[in-house]
């Protein structure tokens, strides 16, 4: 039997990879835009597309990994992960980049997402530490992209970007043997259901609407910053190395803010805190927006978004484990991520768009602002009690 450091550790680090990786993406939008002599709004839309596919692949994923455990599904998605950035080096036209970059990757994604680790988590360690292992894998997240972005950049720099993308590629591979570490059928665990009787049971739960509403601006808020901020600080004149940093600063403090909330999880009522971090996210963009831009306005900015960034993670799958409990929680968090990835897919299309046809991404600033707002009022009416057994309902 594996031990729990065993378990976390790997989950951990399948975690730093599959975030870091793609979290470096938005470095390649310019140099990539110009060298193909494509406009934003091309990569932006393969970038929106591969949040779709990811969103779209992970409740399938996370149905695969309940049904028949996570290891496989990650070593799946690791490998499909790593040939689609490979691919991406030699993407010559629009199609193969939305092809590559956007269907392969995303599927990757799908299955080798922190969402997969994290209902791995949930079931592979004893239920007192599901909390602190949900938020340190989370913060694992965050550390990749702390490391992996700065390492892309200098891929970028020292050798061009296609080159940048298929040593990235080789880095996302050591996933697939990561993934042995959490392999195992999942055992039965909390009431006994089916999977067509947990959806629906979920279906009819008025916070879990609700839950879906805030994930989404948070994938909304998270890609749209990731994929078009360092073109936007370029664009006010920062240099390519500040927008790597800022990356990396936003990073460096979610480990911290991811940490905390899988701390905090089930200690306090999640929904408040939710609302807390939106509220936070809202007055932050709408407070840089305003201010002039600077290097340190712009790492200020940053350090709050990621003490915020991924913070939402365990705490929206904590209220999932808490209200449905663990069985289908890698189906159930899969279809509330899909909505973090429909928001996304607008986030970063919209910012792409919006670009190309303004010359400016401040309307979108607003709206990620004004989307925060929405988010922090939503998850106060979530009804977050766990919910008591039933009588069986025919499947």
């Amino acid at each position: 039997m594996k031990s729990v450091a065993v378990i976390v550790t790997a989950g951990c680090l399948i975690s730093a990879i599959s975030f870091g990786v793609r979290a470096g993406f938005g470095l390649f939008l310019d140099p990539m835009s110009v060298d193909l002599g494509w406009g934003r709004e091309v990569f932006a839309l393969s970038l929106a597309i591969q949040n779709l596919v990811w969103g779209l692949g992970q409740p399938f994923a996370g149905a695969i990994a309940d049904r028949y455990g996570s290891g496989r599904v990650l070593a799946g998605g690791g490998a499909i992960y790593a040939a689609g950035v490979v691919l991406m080096s030699v993407s010559s036209t629009p199609l193969s980049m939305h092809l590559t970059a956007g269907v392969m990757v995303g599927l990757g994604i799908s299955g080798a997402s922190f969402a997969v680790v994290l209902a791995a988590l949930s079931r592979l360690v004893p239920p007192e530490k599901v909390g602190w292992a949900m938020g340190i894998g989370t913060a694992a997240g965050s550390l990749g992209q702390f490391l992996v972005v700065p390492l892309g950049q200098a891929f970028l720099a020292a050798y061009g970007w296609p080159t940048a993308l298929l040593l990235l590629g080789v880095v996302a591979a050591f996933m697939i043997p990561l993934a042995g570490a959490l392999t195992g059928k999942p055992g039965k665990v909390g009431r006994e259901q089916t999977m067509s009787q947990a959806l629906r049971e979920a279906g009819g739960h008025r916070g879990y609407w609700l839950l879906l509403s805030g994930f989404f601006v948070c994938g909304f808020h998270v890609a749209f910053i990731q994929v078009h901020l360092p073109a936007y600080l370029t664009g006010n004149g920062l240099s390519p190395a500040t927008a790597a940093y800022s990356l990396a600063v936003i990073g460096l403090f979610n480990i911290a803010g991811a940490y905390a909330a899988g701390t905090f999880a089930g200690r306090f009522r999640d929904k408040k805190i939710l609302s807390g971090i939106y509220l936070v996210r809202a007055v932050a963009i709408a407070a840089y927006v305003l201010l002039p831009i600077s290097v340190w306005s712009t790492y200020a900015f940053c350090a709050v978004m990621g003490l915020l960034w991924l913070s939402t993670v365990p705490l929206t799958s904590s209220i999932v484990v808490h209200v449905f409990g663990p069985r289908y929680v890698g189906t159930l968090f899969g279809i509330v991520f899909f909505s973090h990835q429909i928001g996304a897919f607008v986030g970063v299309w919209l910012g792409g768009r919006v670009y190309d046809a303004t010359g400016s991404y401040l309307p979108v600033w607003w709206a990620a602002a004004a989307l925060g707002a929405f988010a922090a009022l939503v998850n106060l009416p979530i009804d977050d009690r766990k919910l008591v057994a039933k009588e069986p309902v025919s499947a």
